[in-house]
């Protein structure tokens, strides 16, 4: 007789409002003590674990995309995401992990061919601060540090950490003296310079003055420069810059590039790209003039023309 009287499943919106609810209690009841409060919290990490399964499917059954449709819609239709992301220092460690997991697969929900995250944090970029922040908080920095990553698929976002005040903080972050805390920054800093690269020419042209001028060049991060010349997406990013019909990104993209040329201590593969491309290169950089005659342009280009120039490919069986 007991199966007669089964609750009825819960559908993915209710399972949605319901964590929302639990949610709000955890952000404005942190006084309330005792069973109702651990009442309350191990029943939110049940609610989050359910969300989880129905987005990734467990070992009985794939994900249905009415499913995840739904979940998707009344995720975003409120503030179920801010709350996640206000109460991620809450919960349990096991919780932490579930949610952080749901954030990365909502970004990639579409809903009437939408990705209805990317609409949802444009409105909302203010969160974006608290994902950054979270690198202060060696708790979080692992947590936050993955979402914001997740995020940062969406351009808009990108874009408004790229352009916020926040961005100059990620030098110091790559040289925290927690390794995985530095690496997972490090990750955050090459998505932001790699996954969408009009944006990344926009902000190289506008903001080489700070990046490259006051910072990647002064000694005390000179750990943050020798990274950022050893990889092979940035040395890309901006040999495609050095071919953008705008002279301005064009001039902005050489004075990045020439670090790369400059360093004495190249990797393999960053000697195996340079000697591949080298003939483009050198013909792309003998193309390359400033309106105004300048004379540190000019030997600087001339310099780093012959530093290619001498490159062969034995260098790179040298080295590896």
């Amino acid at each position: 007789m007991k199966g007669l009287f089964k609750s009825k499943p819960r559908t993915p919106a209710e399972l949605v409002r319901l964590t929302r609810e639990h949610l709000i209690f955890v952000d404005n009841d942190a006084s309330t003590r005792g069973s109702k409060r651990e009442e309350k919290m191990a029943e939110l990490s049940k609610l989050i674990r359910e969300l989880k399964c129905i987005l990734y499917g467990n070992s009985e059954a794939e994900p249905v995309a009415e499913a995840c449709m739904q979940l998707t819609q009344e995720f975003f239709r409120e503030n179920t995401f801010r709350l996640l992301v206000i109460c991620l220092p809450k919960l349990n460690l096991e919780t932490r992990k579930d949610a952080t997991q749901i954030v990365a697969n909502l970004q990639r929900q579409q809903v009437q061919s939408r990705l209805i995250a990317s609409d949802y944090l444009e409105r909302n970029k203010d969160l974006m601060d608290i994902l950054i922040a979270g690198y202060e908080n060696s708790e979080m920095a692992l947590h936050y540090g993955s979402m914001l990553r997740e995020c940062i698929r969406h351009q808009v976002v990108a874009k408004y950490v790229l352009e916020s005040e926040h961005l100059k903080k990620f030098f110091d972050y790559i040289q925290l003296p927690n390794f995985d805390i530095a690496a997972d920054a490090a990750a955050t800093f090459k998505e932001l310079l790699t996954r969408h690269k009009s944006t990344v020419a926009e902000f190289l042209s506008k903001n080489y003055d700070w990046l490259l001028g006051d910072m990647l060049l002064d000694r005390s991060n000179s750990v943050t420069m020798t990274k950022y010349v050893s990889s092979r997406d940035h040395l890309r990013i901006l040999m495609n810059l050095l071919r953008e019909s705008s002279k301005a990104i064009q001039i902005e993209a050489f004075h990045v590039f020439k670090l790369f040329a400059a360093n004495q201590h190249k990797p393999a593969d960053i000697v195996g790209i340079l000697v591949a491309n080298k003939s483009k290169l050198l013909r792309l950089l003998g193309d390359l003039k400033t309106d105004k005659e300048d004379e540190q342009f000019d030997a600087d280009k001339a310099q780093v023309m012959q530093e290619i120039a001498s490159l062969e490919p034995k260098e790179i069986k040298e080295v590896s």
